[in-house]
């Protein structure tokens, strides 16, 4: 089983304030992640730091891809390296259409120009997966769209560039109980034992459905536990508070490594 993320000792600072404190964690190819914890505790801070976001400065410690560092690289070297982020918030912008981003998308990350024709119907296939109207490829990326159609535009992202490691970003936020299916739906589709996900979440429906590998709850600027999907039935009926000082599962990439 190959490590495709490995997270050494990092903090994490906005300005002068640190939001990440000597966290670890070890994510390899073929598992799932789910990344949970109270708001505020810097759950899209590591998501962006991850990423390469110039806002957040990694203080100490490092990020390793596939054994290369790539602590200082770029957002747009790690996305061709595959590494990919479903913002909790998707941007609208006018004036481009959802069809010509994700090519242009695609074109950027692998470093070909897609035929057009091929790509309108990979695009399309993967619309119907997710219930979404084809006409959406021509309008203006995300303006207009509700709530849940943004979240559904990001998972098609996902299953066109089809990365490595997939970060998703509380991508069931704001959605009902239909839309949350099909994005998990979605999710459940993009993975194989090629790839990984982590998903930062406070919804357990959105994970119903996909097979678990590890949950870490982050808090006090790092991760302090991390156990089985277990976990997140108990954190569900008992809150983070109902965690306790209970260790036995406690650690980042120490725990991963010990329960294979």
């Amino acid at each position: 089983m190959s490590t495709l993320l490995e997270i050494r000792d990092l903090t994490v600072g906005v300005g002068e304030k640190i939001i990440l404190r000597g966290l670890d964690l070890t994510i390899n190819a073929g598992e799932t992640h789910v990344l949970m914890g109270q708001n505020g505790t810097g759950k899209s801070t590591l998501a962006s730091a991850i990423m390469g976001n110039p806002a957040y400065t990694v203080r100490s410690g490092s990020i390793l891809f596939e054994g290369e560092d790539i602590t200082n690289e770029t957002a747009d070297k790690r996305a061709r390296r595959g590494l990919f982020l479903s913002f909790q918030n998707p941007e609208e912008v006018p004036g481009i259409t959802l069809e010509n981003f994700m090519r242009t998308a695609k074109s950027a990350v692998t470093g070909e120009k897609p035929r057009v024709m091929q790509f309108r119907k990979d695009m399309n296939a993967a619309m119907d997966k997710l219930n979404m109207p084809q006409g959406y490829a021509s309008r203006e990326l995300n303006v207009g769209f509700s709530g849940g159609e943004k979240k559904k535009a990001e998972i098609l992202q996902l299953l066109l560039l089809n990365p490595k490691l997939a970060i998703l970003d509380e991508a069931d936020s704001g959605l009902d109980v239909d839309a949350i299916r099909i994005v998990s739906d979605g999710v459940r589709r993009y993975r194989n034992e090629g790839n990984a996900l982590l998903i930062i979440t406070h919804n357990a429906k959105l994970v119903e459905e996909l097979t678990v590998d590890y949950v870490h709850v982050l808090d006090q600027k790092k991760i302090s536990l991390t156990g089985s999907a277990e976990l997140i039935t108990r954190i569900t009926e008992g809150g983070f508070a109902g965690l306790g000082d209970n260790k036995a599962d406690k650690g980042g990439a120490s725990a991963s490594r010990e329960a294979q």
